[in-house]
């Protein structure tokens, strides 16, 4: 295992890019961010590229040690319709189908692609654990992830050693779905989403930026990787310790059929369905967790 000199990073300015640009960069590792924006000289860690165009300044790529394809809209930011999926899917397997033909063609390659994806991948498991080795699910988001993983296909056929790290729900308040719930429990309207019984599988950012770091460095790191905590929770229980932590009741809930009509389609799968999704390959390689259980791992982020 070695460190990297020189990384790049697409999806830099997103809730995980930024944390691990300034993880790499706070080590005096040089960080190139791959921005949509004209580049200008004055800014040499800068590198253009416009997925949705096919654009790309491969050049500059060159002998970087390992790039972190962190590219994507937000499945959450709008109402799914049928416009909003189709952007979705394709903000990812354009950027990621780029950086791959890219990352293939060069003189020297990098020595990693560690590629986003989500645990949207297993769809709807209820309780029963899942690793790795899991067929896909169902659905909307296991369609997409599927098609997002295999976009990375130029880079391994090259002989990039390609991980794809299937993320789950990302704790953090300044991003991603706790910074949302934060407002509505401070406020003391916090409570279980449907049932309660599904299973949130939830991994908080400090814990995920190293995971990426040890991911890019250890050789073994290839193919899906699942990015969760150990400690995966039912959303009772998720709810039960986020109102504990904030000292607020969370005595609301929210129904099945309220979440489905301010929500539609997209209520099921990012609210109401869940998996307890394992970090088998992580473990098994000797990565250590330093918030595994959920009350801890809140401590930390909301600190």
């Amino acid at each position: 295992m070695s460190s990297p000199r020189t990384i790049a990073i697409t999806g830099a300015s997103g809730l995980v890019g930024q944390a691990l640009t300034e993880a790499f960069a706070a080590d005096g590792v040089r960080v190139l961010r791959l921005v949509r924006h004209p580049v200008s000289k004055s800014k040499p860690d800068e590198v253009y590229w416009k997925p949705s165009a096919g654009e790309i300044d491969a050049e500059k790529l060159e002998g970087v040690d390992v790039v972190f394809n962190l590219a994507g809209k937000g499945i959450a930011d709008d109402r799914w319709t049928p416009a909003v999926k189709k952007l979705i899917v394709d903000s990812r397997v354009n950027s990621t189908r780029l950086i791959a033909e890219t990352v293939a063609g060069l003189t020297n390659r990098p020595r990693a692609l560690v590629s986003a994806s989500a645990i949207g991948f297993y769809g709807d498991r209820g309780s029963t654990p899942v690793d790795e080795d899991a067929a896909a699910g169902e659905g909307f988001l296991a369609e997409a992830c599927q098609l997002w993983e295999s976009a990375n296909a130029p880079a391994w056929e090259a002989g990039v050693r390609v991980a794809q790290t299937r993320i789950g729900i990302v704790l953090s308040p300044k991003g991603g779905a706790l910074a949302k719930m934060l407002p509505i429990f401070k406020l003391g309207a916090g409570g279980v989403l449907g049932s309660g019984e599904q299973v949130m599988s939830w991994i908080a950012l400090p814990d995920l930026v190293r995971a990426l770091r040890f991911v890019g460095d250890v050789e073994a790191m290839h193919g899906a990787i699942n990015a969760v905590a150990p400690g995966a929770v039912t959303n009772r229980e998720f709810t039960t310790t986020l109102g504990a932590k904030l000292h607020r009741p969370t005595v609301l809930p929210a129904p099945a059929f309220a979440l489905r009509l301010a929500m539609g389609e997209m209520a099921d799968p990012l609210l109401l369905e869940g998996a307890r999704v394992t970090p088998q390959r992580l473990t098994a390689a000797g990565f250590n967790f330093e918030t595994p259980e959920l009350g801890p791992a809140l401590d930390r982020v909301l600190a």
